[in-house]
């Protein structure tokens, strides 16, 4: 669906353009990492799409970025990403459409690039994406924020097809997620931003007092031995959670916890429960 005011302005210049304040990924998705050396631990991923900001340099291989959905910093390879200057990133802001197929790709007559579920296309209107790299055709599914849609069951089904993806601490893609980067990327296709960790999720919606009382879409937190909070997940249904230990799976949850059926035993002890849609 194309929106008019998409086409009042005038894409800015198409290729490689030199080092901007901003950039977009331009590959399936890059680690982030907290010190600026490939050996440092990843402490997030960007998918394709996603706008940064640069905060700041260290020499050639390394950007310090923050990432504009969430606020999220940390160090990123450069040669990943599409550059492009502050002039341009009203071009570029505003609510992006979602790739919901699990891989697909957008092409140009130069390039190929495979994206995953939960990508951004930019100034999207259909059938080709907007970047600082040119225009790129894509003809997967896609999600539409603002069109009207029963968001709960929408959690539902987009979660349901990152079931068995493995755990990855700081991941956010089908091929390596964390239980925070789960919740947050299937909120972000449906129009809503959270932040990037359990123990800043948990400050948003409101308390669900009791857990006969929690419906589809809702976020429940857990806290460790020490009482802080250290997982997340998604219920799906009455008594059943969504979440990313080991893998993405579906557990029972009860007033106490997250309770493994082939363990016999409870994995995750219940802290809270939070409504984010109302």
């Amino acid at each position: 669906m194309t929106d008019k005011h998409l086409t009042d302005k005038k894409m800015p210049k198409a290729g490689r353009p030199k080092e901007g304040e901003y950039a977009m990924v331009q590959v399936s998705c890059i680690p982030m990492r907290a010190l600026p050396v490939d050996a440092s631990e990843m402490v997030n991923q960007l998918l394709y799409g996603e706008i940064v900001q640069i905060i700041s340099k260290n020499g050639k291989n390394w950007r310090r970025v923050k990432c504009l959905h969430d606020g999220y910093i940390g160090w990123v390879d450069p040669k990943q990403l599409c550059f492009f200057d502050e002039k341009d990133l009203l071009y570029y802001q505003g609510n992006p459409i979602h790739s919901v197929d699990l891989v697909n790709s957008v092409y140009n007559g130069d390039r190929t690039v495979p994206i995953m579920i939960g990508s951004s296309l930019y100034r999207f209107d259909g059938i080709t994406t907007k970047t600082p790299m040119g225009k790129f055709t894509y003809n997967g599914q896609t999600l539409d924020s603002t069109m009207e849609f029963n968001r709960q069951n929408m959690l539902v089904k987009l979660g349901l097809k990152y079931l068995h993806a493995p755990y990855l601490w700081g991941g956010r893609s089908l091929f390596g997620i964390d239980c925070s980067g789960l919740t947050q990327i299937l909120y972000k296709m449906i129009g809503v931003q959270l932040p990037r960790d359990a123990k800043d999720q948990i400050h948003l919606g409101e308390s669900i007092d009791f857990l006969s009382s929690a419906r589809a879409g809702d976020l429940a937190f857990f806290v460790n031995n020490n009482g802080r909070i250290h997982h997340v997940g998604m219920v799906t249904e009455p008594n059943r959670i969504l979440h990313a230990s080991g893998e993405v799976r579906v557990d029972f949850l009860d007033h106490e916890g997250i309770y493994r059926k082939k363990r016999r035993a409870y994995s995750h002890k219940l802290r809270i429960i939070k409504r984010i849609l109302h």
